[in-house]
């Protein structure tokens, strides 16, 4: 993991150029714990909690790494362009600088005018000497990076390699460790049969939506207090605003989010599941309570996570993204074409306010 600090500390160096790096060492330092925190959280009481905070440090990591080794990619780019361009100006300069080495000093200063020429030619190289000594010093400079850009892409696959395979693993663990959990308090019982009956019934995500929001429990969470200051549930970007339409010229009344194959999604304050499983054609949805006669309805995971009725902590995982994730030498090939690795997957995230639907923005901070 050493070695992965020195690669990081490199690519901040590389990517900032003259800003500060605190954000990609801050990365480092959560690739550094991560599989420590990996290799201890068996024997950790909280483990979900202990998985959940190594597969995010890994996931934080990864997308500096690759970030970085596309600015890395692009700064080379840059630097075999520039080289390129003045190749003229560069054999030029090597060929004086290998004229003055192999002829002797005295021959350099000797004029054929007689000691008048003679000492002009002398203050002429006294004035040109200190001009060829910067290009030389900007040239190695330049040869010099690229040299460790090269490197450094090449040193990275066994990182990536590493950190991929630590990231499944910690996922995996994750899984199962949620499965098993048994401590988390309960608001309620779910009712199976009622729940059968509002599937069979609902014929859109609204309704079912709503048919939960008919179906009153006991007080709860409330989130209201930090309403518009609450991050989204997963790591992208808002690519569809509220009630803005597709391609296809649909609207829906809700928000997408892309995001990264098998991303964690996790719930941003605490919240009731009052929901957990396949739903319609969205795939597998959750749907959590974060306050009374609110609903948070989230669509389109992979494995969905969490029992109805249990009270979540903020911060736990209800769900994993689907897709493929990318292999190392392929991020490495999306580096070198100038690419940060696409956000594949779609997340659907909708806000229920009193049966009504309401724009995110109000109880998210994404804008």
């Amino acid at each position: 993991m050493k070695f992965l600090a020195v690669i990081i500390a490199l690519l901040a160096g590389v990517a900032t150029a003259q800003t500060p790096s605190e954000a990609a060492q801050a990365a480092a330092v959560r690739l550094q714990e991560a599989q420590s925190i990996l290799e201890n959280a068996d024997g950790r009481s909280d483990r979900v909690a202990a998985l959940t905070q190594t597969v995010q440090a890994y996931e934080d990591g990864l997308a500096a790494l690759r970030d970085g080794l596309r600015r890395a990619a692009i700064r080379q780019r840059t630097l075999e362009t520039d080289l390129a361009a003045r190749s003229d100006e560069v054999a030029r300069l090597l060929g004086v600088l290998q004229t003055m080495g192999r002829a002797p000093a005295p021959i350099l200063l000797l004029h054929p005018s007689g000691p008048t020429g003679t000492a002009r030619s002398g203050m002429m190289l006294a004035e040109v000497t200190p001009a060829l000594q910067q290009k030389v010093i900007e040239l190695r400079s330049q040869l010099d990076e690229l040299s460790d850009l090269r490197s450094l892409q090449t040193d990275a696959l066994g990182v990536l390699e590493k950190g991929l395979e630590g990231v499944q693993t910690a996922r995996t663990e994750l899984t199962a460790a949620i499965a098993d959990r048994t401590d988390l308090p309960r608001r309620f019982s779910d009712d199976p049969v009622q729940t059968a009956l509002l599937l069979a019934s609902s014929e859109t995500l609204s309704a079912f939506a709503t048919g939960l929001s008919d179906t009153q429990t006991n007080a709860g969470p409330d989130a209201t207090t930090i309403k518009g200051a609450i991050p989204l549930p997963v790591s992208g970007q808002v690519i569809r605003q509220y009630n803005e339409a597709d391609a296809a010229g649909v609207a829906r009344p809700g928000i997408l989010i892309a995001t990264r194959p098998r991303a964690l999604v996790t719930t941003p304050v605490s919240a009731t599941v009052r929901y957990s499983g396949p739903l319609l054609d969205y795939g597998n949805v959750v749907i959590l309570e974060p306050a009374a006669e609110t609903l948070w309805v989230i669509a389109g995971l992979a494995e969905a996570f969490g029992e109805a009725g249990e009270i979540l902590p903020d911060g736990t995982p209800i769900g994993l993204m689907g897709g493929e994730v990318t292999q190392a030498q392929a991020i490495l090939n999306e580096s070198a074409q100038g690419s940060a690795g696409q956000r594949t997957e779609t997340l659907y995230l909708e806000v229920r306010d009193r049966q009504s639907a309401v724009n995110p923005a109000e109880w998210f901070a994404f804008q």
